[in-house]
């Protein structure tokens, strides 16, 4: 595709392919320097043309290397990659972003539409899954512009109308997203992650807002849990864009939380639904559950415009994978979990939903993962010591930390609890030690099926490892 069809004031040259990404570049790509870094080796693998921004000093650039400056890096780059791409989606686009429960209500998103008969994917951290098939992997939450993209083509070329996609605070800072706009955004939570990154609450806010004041659409719908402490800006924002806001939870003035009744292997839920009561049963446990339920009722009742066809189809949804999914029952009776919890919210939801559900003992095995926020590792060590009964702390991804040195930032919060380095040794251990009327949740992990040691990726799954020592 021409230069000139990509980007304004750009030449007639041939582009073959864009990455943001130097050591991906092959001859004849155009390149966005997004960091104002690796310009040169972008240029060395040859490069035909590269964003950058409107100051930026690009150095000696050969003469034939058409160089495009832009004020925003990203919104160029991204704009370029959804022209390259033709700028083909689905018709009707959704995103949801929060710290938790993003998997869950894209996945629920993605069952209820495929049920109701339409041609539906959810991208995110599961990867591309369309409709009921198999997932696609991704290695991230919100993939880079160009797999977006990409992806959103191969959709719309194979018929499909929805997709909803996860957004997160990267992948909304980067500009992953920049060029598209949302019909429908809800916002989960907002609790504490990804400071190593974000450095400040703050910003991290702000990131999240990304959606809402950039690629939400003006007149489109909002979809915000009313009972956590940023609603009234997240709100504020959406009003100054003309978009209509529908807020839930136990505050909720759309769909209300009135009272959760643990079952079984469940929760009837009791809701007030655009100002009439409702009972649903859905197979989940926990409030949290509950709160990603009625966050995906709010965006299907707006997606579709069919409020009273949805809430029927909500209660036939399974949980997404490793999101707090019963995985066995050992000989004597013993449930076993596991779940993506790797915040302090995250893990204080889990072993807080779990509670009721435990006539004996409540075991959890987590860890914290390697260069990432410190400061949550007493925390949840804490909090794994407040709420459970049995506590193994273990490994999570060390990436290039040592993992001794993560473990010993956890246990002086926790006394008593076990410390072992192996996380399959762990899981035995945990498995083995459970007496009828227990309960087990193997936290931090859910889905992966990968260990991040020293640069490497060592196949490593909670599932089966779970599996093994039934």
């Amino acid at each position: 595709m021409k230069l000139n069809r990509l980007v304004t004031n750009g030449n007639d040259i041939e582009i073959k392919g864009l990455t943001a990404d130097s050591r991906e570049v092959k001859k004849g790509f155009l390149f966005g320097s997004l960091s104002g870094n690796y310009i040169a080796d972008a240029v060395a693998r040859g490069a035909a043309a590269v964003i950058v921004a409107t100051d930026d000093n690009t150095g000696d650039i050969p003469a034939d290397v058409e160089i495009i400056r832009s004020p925003d890096v990203a919104y160029t780059y991204a704009k370029a990659v959804a022209a390259f791409y033709n700028n083909a989606w689905p018709a009707h686009l959704s995103a949801v972003t929060g710290t938790n429960g993003k998997t869950s209500i894209a996945d629920f998103i993605r069952q209820v539409l495929t049920a109701m008969g339409y041609k539906a994917a959810s991208i995110g951290t599961l990867g591309l899954i369309k409709g009921n098939a198999a997932p696609i992997p991704s290695p991230n939450t919100t993939p880079n512009c160009v797999s977006i993209h990409r992806e959103l083509k191969e959709l719309a070329d194979e018929g499909f109308s929805y997709a909803v996609l996860e957004a997160s605070s990267h992948g909304l800072h980067q500009g992953r997203l920049a060029a598209l706009s949302f019909d429908v955004a809800g916002f989960t939570n907002l609790t504490r992650d990804h400071l190593d990154y974000h450095k400040t609450f703050e910003n991290y806010l702000q990131a999240k807002l990304i959606l809402f004041r950039h690629n939400l659409k003006e007149g489109g719908t909002a979809v915000l849990n009313a009972d956590i402490e940023a609603f009234g800006r997240i709100g504020a924002v959406c009003e100054q864009r003309g978009q209509k806001i529908i807020s839930y939870g136990r505050c909720g003035q759309d769909i209300r939380l009135l009272n959760a009744t643990p079952l079984a292997h469940g929760q009837r839920l009791e809701i007030e639904y655009f100002g009439r009561p409702q009972t649903i049963e859905i197979p989940l446990v926990g409030e949290f559950q509950a709160m990603n339920v009625l966050c995906a009722l709010g965006m299907l009742a707006a997606i579709t415009g069919l409020p009273d066809e949805v809430i029927h189809y909500i209660g036939n949804i399974k949980g997404a994978k490793g999101r707090l999914e019963l995985v066995a029952h050992t000989a004597n009776g013993a449930a076993i979990y596991i779940d993506f919890a790797h915040t302090p919210d995250g893990l204080e939801n889990v072993l807080k939903a779990l509670r009721p559900h435990t006539s004996g003992r409540l075991h959890v095995v987590f860890g914290c993962g390697g260069n990432r926020d410190k400061g949550k590792r007493p925390l949840m060590g804490k909090i794994a010591h407040d709420l459970a009964d049995v506590v193994y702390v273990t490994d999570d991804n060390p990436r290039f930390e040592e993992a001794e040195d993560i473990r010993n930032e956890i246990m002086p919060a926790c006394p008593g609890a076990y410390n072992i380095s192996d996380r399959a040794k762990a899981i035995k251990m945990a498995v083995a030690g459970l007496m009828p009327g227990d309960v087990l949740v193997v936290a931090g992990k859910g889905h992966e099926t990968g260990q991040y040691v020293k640069g490497e990726i060592h196949h490593f799954s909670d599932h089966e490892e779970v599996m093994k020592n039934i």
